[in-house]
C-alpha cells in the first residue's frame, strides 16, 4: 500500500521523521488507499508544530488558526522528477496539507470550533474527525492507526460517526449530508447494459449506522446554521454520484431534504394521473435514475423537471391536469438554484431546460420550421441536453424504450435543419466576381451561372478555386438562360437527397 504514495508525500513523511517528529498520512486518502482507489489528495498530520513545519519547509504557508501548514506542489517539486508529471497529478487541489494534532472544543456555530488546542497524541487527533473510515491513520511502514476500527465499518461498508454521534453532529452540521454523501459516493456502479429502466436500489452502497442515523434525525435543524455554499458543495457531490437518486431519497428519510430542497419533498405521496404509474416525487426520483448525462445542470433539470406539479395540479384522479408546470418549475427552480448559491451559468442552463422539457414533435405534424424556433430558442448547443432530459423522463415514468421513433426523429431532423445548406455562398466566386472578370451585365443569368457552378463542385470539390470556376463561368455564359437552371436544379436536388439519406440512416428513421 506504501508503494502507491507518491514520492513527494513520501519525502515529506521521511523529512519529518529524520527532524524527530511523528507523521502519518491520515484522513480520506488513507480511506482511499484501502478501498484501492487513487486519493484525489492527501492529508498529513504530524506531532510537530506549525512553526516547526515553517522551519523545515521555509517555502510553506500557515494563514490559519488550525494548526494547518500548507505547501504548493509547485514548490514542493521544483526541478524533482515528479515536477514533469505536476499537470498529471489528480489531486483536487495545488497544495499538501499538514496539520499538527490537535483537540477542539466549543462549537457554537456548528460548524467550526470556538477553540483548539494542540495534542500530543495521534489518538486524540483521529477522536476529532467525523466518520470512523476518515480517522485512520498510516506511517511510512505502512502501520495502521486504527483506534475507532474504521478498517472493520469499511470493509462491512458502514458509515459510522467518531464516538458519540450528537456531538460529532453538534460540531459540524454538514456532517450529517457528509454521511449521505459517503453512503451512495464511495462505491462506483459497475457497468450494466441496459434492459429497461432502472429501479431505485433498495439500500444504498454504504450503509449508515443506526445511532448514527438516530443523531441525524435529532440534529437535522442544525443544517439552518451552516452555510449555502457548503451545503451546496455536498448536495452537488450527491447528485454526481452513481447513486443520486438512493442520495436524495435517504436525504428524506433522515429528514435532512426538507432543511435543503424542501420543494421536491411536496411531490411525496401526490398521485399524477393515467399516463402516469407514480408519483411526482417517485418520478422525479426515477428520472435521475435514469438520466443518461453526467453533466450536474443536466440532473439537476431532470430532478427538478416537475418541481411545480404539486403547485399546479387541478383535478384529481386520473384525469387531473398541471397546466404550466413547465414554465412555473423553471421559475421554481431558479429560486431553488439561487437559494444554494450555484453559479449563473448552472441557474440558466437547469432554467432553460426545464422550461423547454415539454417540447412538442410528432412526426407527421411538425415540420422544419417549427424545429428550427425550438433550436432558435433553446441554442443548438443545448439540443443534447434537453433530449437527456427527455430520456430521463420517459424512463423515470416507466417507459421501456429510452428512445422511440419520434425520438429519433427529431435529433433527424436538429441534425438536417443544422447542416450548412447547399448554397452558391460555398463557391470562391460569387456575382459581383463574374460581373467584374467577366463582364456580365447584371441579371437572372448570374444566378443561373452560380447554380451550375454548385451543382459541379459537388460533384468535384477541387475544382472550387477561383481561376477554374471563372474559366467553366466564362463557357456557360453562352448557354440558355432555361437550360442552366436545368443543368443546376437536378444535380442540387440529387445531392440534398444524398444528404437526407445519410443523416437519416444515423437515426434509424424512414
Amino acid at each position: 500500500m506504501i508503494k502507491k504514495i507518491p514520492n513527494y508525500i513520501i519525502e515529506i513523511l521521511k523529512k519529518l521523521e529524520k527532524n524527530g517528529f511523528e507523521a502519518y498520512i491520515v484522513g480520506g486518502c488513507v480511506r482511499d488507499l484501502m478501498m484501492n482507489v487513487e486519493p484525489s489528495d492527501w492529508d498529513i498530520t504530524t506531532n510537530a508544530k506549525p512553526e516547526d513545519i515553517l522551519k523545515i519547509y521555509p517555502e510553506a504557508f500557515y494563514e490559519n488558526k488550525f494548526g494547518t501548514v500548507g505547501i504548493t506542489l509547485d514548490k514542493l517539486l521544483k526541478k524533482s522528477k515528479e515536477a514533469d508529471k505536476l499537470n498529471q497529478l489528480k489531486v483536487t487541489n495545488n497544495t499538501v496539507e499538514i496539520t499538527t494534532y490537535r483537540k477542539e472544543s466549543g462549537y457554537s456555530d456548528k460548524r467550526r470550533p470556538d477553540s483548539i488546542e494542540f495534542a500530543d497524541s495521534i489518538s486524540d487527533d483521529l477522536g476529532r474527525r467525523d466518520f470512523t473510515i476518515n480517522a485512520m491513520a498510516m506511517n511510512l511502514k505502512g502501520d495502521l492507526i486504527d483506534i475507532f476500527r474504521g478498517k472493520k465499518d469499511l470493509e462491512n461498508h458502514t458509515i459510522r460517526a467518531v464516538g458519540d454521534p450528537n456531538k460529532r453532529f453538534n460540531e459540524d452540521a454538514l456532517r450529517m449530508i457528509r454521511a449521505v454523501r459517503f453512503a451512495v459516493s464511495l462505491v462506483k456502479k459497475k457497468d450494466v447494459n441496459f434492459k429497461g429502466p432502472q429501479k431505485l436500489e433498495k439500500k444504498t452502497p454504504f450503509t449508515i449506522e443506526i445511532n448514527t442515523q438516530k443523531a441525524i434525525l435529532r440534529k437535522g435543524k442544525n443544517l439552518k446554521y451552516i452555510a449555502k455554499e457548503r451545503i451546496q458543495d455536498e448536495f452537488t457531490k450527491i447528485i454526481l454520484s452513481d447513486y443520486a437518486a438512493e442520495g436524495i431519497e435517504l436525504l428524506r428519510k433522515l429528514k435532512l431534504l426538507k432543511y435543503i430542497i424542501p420543494e421536491l419533498e411536496k411531490g411525496y405521496g401526490i398521485a399524477q394521473n393515467r399516463h402516469h404509474i407514480y408519483t411526482i416525487y417517485e418520478h422525479s426520483l426515477l428520472s435521475l435514475k435514469n438520466c443518461p448525462s453526467n453533466k450536474l445542470e443536466v440532473r439537476l433539470a431532470v430532478l427538478f423537471h416537475d418541481i411545480a406539479k404539486p403547485d399546479t395540479k387541478r383535478g384529481e384522479g386520473a384525469y387531473s391536469t398541471f397546466y404550466n408546470h413547465d414554465h412555473v418549475g423553471a421559475r421554481v427552480a431558479e429560486k431553488i438554484l439561487k437559494r444554494l448559491k450555484f453559479s449563473n451559468n448552472i441557474v440558466e442552463k437547469v432554467k432553460l431546460l426545464v422550461d423547454n422539457h415539454m417540447f412538442y414533435y410528432n412526426v407527421k405534424e411538425v415540420g422544419e420550421a417549427s424545429v428550427r424556433r425550438l433550436v432558435r430558442k433553446v441554442g443548438l448547443e443545448n439540443i443534447d441536453d434537453l433530449i437527456d432530459l427527455r430520456i430521463g423522463d420517459r424512463l423515470g415514468s416507466g417507459v421501456p424504450k429510452p428512445v422511440p421513433y419520434k425520438l429519433r426523429h427529431f435529433r433527424y431532423m436538429v441534425e438536417k435543419i443544422s447542416q450548412d445548406p447547399l448554397s452558391v455562398k460555398m463557391l470562391k466566386v460569387n456575382g459581383y466576381d463574374l460581373m467584374k472578370k467577366l463582364k456580365l451585365p447584371p441579371g437572372p443569368k448570374i444566378g443561373a451561372i452560380l447554380d451550375v457552378l454548385l451543382s459541379e463542385v459537388l460533384e468535384n470539390p477541387s475544382v472550387n478555386n477561383k481561376k477554374d470556376l471563372l474559366t467553366r463561368a466564362k463557357n456557360l455564359m453562352r448557354e440558355d438562360l432555361n437550360k442552366l437552371r436545368e443543368m443546376a436544379k437536378e444535380k442540387i436536388e440529387e445531392r440534398k437527397e444524398e444528404e437526407d439519406q445519410i443523416i437519416k440512416q444515423k437515426y434509424w428513421v424512414k
